[in-house]
């Protein structure tokens, strides 16, 4: 295995350190390194100098790692805003109008709409406003068909989401982040 420059404080190798330790020799033990990894993280994600230190702790490909990463929706290679609002583009709740759910939501935060993405419909996305106060991120289905369209924010599950709806919980976060 070919050794990185890795640039971890010593705080951070300590911590993964001992995640590493404590998930050996468990079911999933991979899975629950990357996701306390990441929680730990201020901007709750996975850096390329993480995933280097972790594979090199676990004798492990990075290409390993790396796919586990981008398989998992859970985990983030770029860094996230502190308010995470994911719409499903499923088929219920695109036929209940998630797309222009995702569109105004975009407009609101300022995101705009790439061409490449609109023609794409936006199944997978993930963009974060300038500040990090926000992460919009699509998911192809939370399995909650008879609540279409659902919008998750910060990990709360939310039912038959409108426009407006959709504004009011965006600006209630902003009111808590000021």
């Amino acid at each position: 295995m070919v050794t990185a420059q890795i640039s971890l404080d010593s705080a951070e190798r300590a911590f993964i350190d001992q995640v590493i330790a404590g998930q050996s020799g468990r079911p999933g033990e991979l899975l629950g390194i990357l996701e306390a990894v990441q929680e730990r993280n201020p901007h709750k994600y996975l850096p390329l100098e993480t995933l280097h230190y972790i594979a090199e702790r676990l004798d492990m490909p990075l290409s390993r790692l790396y796919s586990v990463a981008t398989f998992y929706a859970l985990f983030n290679l770029e860094p996230q805003g502190d308010n995470t609002i994911c719409i499903c583009r499923g088929t219920a709740c695109h036929t209940r109008n998630s797309r222009a759910l995702l569109e105004s939501l975009r407009f609101e935060l300022g995101l705009g709409l790439d061409e490449d993405e609109a023609a794409g419909d936006a199944d997978k996305l993930s963009l974060t406003t300038p500040d990090q106060k926000f992460t919009v991120r699509t998911v192809a289905c939370f399995g909650q068909c008879a609540l279409a369209p659902v919008v998750e924010i910060n990990h709360r599950i939310c039912g038959h989401v409108n426009e407006r709806t959709l504004q009011r919980e965006v600006r209630s976060l902003e009111r808590e982040s000021d």
